[in-house]
């Protein structure tokens, strides 16, 4: 029976980005929190493996949620999906099951080469992060904001309806200029603080509840990653849905729906 789904988003995209999402879930009679960005409270710093920002998802489930309404479903898409696993390794109590969402799990032998361009100090060469901190971050209005995303051929494959609600809820006035509310200093950082640790951390404290996960067919980050760790953790839940890493925001309604199908297995 339908309880409350805790969502995160994936990195640089605020939580009102998925709203579509939101709203499918509502209509089928479930709660939906999200916390609206992660990285951007100073009580939870960026750093690597990235334990502050599990710990703010924590805190938030524990303010957000009741307990006589936990524990809730974690659902995270890419960045909202590892940080659901960091959580639910943490605090076990407090997820009913898991749905992750494009969320490559790196182990193995990726996470020991990983780790060591993370030594290296070369992660902020190859990782996204070095597109994110020169990103553009300011437009005239949100109008020019809207046609210049709608004009690129990543965003052009998205849903209209969660085009608008990315050019309204992941910019911000500033004097005369419209700019981005996810700052691109944090993007870049979580882009090049990635977890090297999960295949130990699942070894130490493997999840007590059911995962269900969703791949891209034509994700570029499942390929980077691997699936062997996701197939592994997901089992007979471990699905393929035709899109790229951004299928949620591509065809939102055949997500939520699909999400909904998994999290009636829990």
């Amino acid at each position: 029976m339908p309880g409350t789904i805790v969502f995160s988003h994936a990195n640089s995209f605020p939580a009102g980005t998925y709203r579509v999402m939101f709203e499918r879930w509502r209509a089928a009679g479930w709660r939906v929190v999200a916390l609206d960005r992660f990285g951007h409270d100073p009580a939870y710093p960026v750093t690597s493996n990235w334990p502050h920002l599990r710990d703010q998802l924590i805190h938030f489930i524990e303010r957000e949620v009741p307990s006589a309404e936990r524990p809730p479903v974690l659902v995270g898409h890419s960045l909202g999906g590892l940080l659901s696993v960091l959580a639910a390794c943490r605090r076990p109590e407090l997820a009913r099951g898991l749905v992750l969402l494009d969320s490559p799990i790196v182990t193995g032998w990726r996470a020991h080469s990983l780790r060591a361009v993370k030594a290296a100090r070369l992660l902020p060469r190859i990782s996204p992060g070095r597109i994110a901190q020169r990103r553009r971050y300011e437009w005239p209005n949100r109008e020019a904001v809207h046609k210049h995303f709608a004009s690129k051929h990543v965003f052009a494959r998205w849903d209209e309806r969660v085009l608008a609600d990315y050019v309204a809820a992941g910019f911000t006035e500033a004097g005369e200029k419209t700019v981005l509310a996810f700052q691109r200093e944090v993007e870049t950082r979580i882009y090049n603080t990635l977890p090297h640790h999960l295949g130990t951390l699942l070894r130490r404290h493997p999840l007590r509840c059911p995962v269900g996960f969703i791949a891209g067919t034509q994700s570029v980050e499942m390929r980077q990653g691997g699936t062997e760790a996701a197939r592994a953790l997901a089992r007979e839940r471990f699905v393929w849905t035709e899109g790229s890493h951004l299928y949620p925001m591509e065809k939102p309604e055949a997500t939520a729906d699909e999400v909904l199908r998994l999290a009636a297995t829990f």
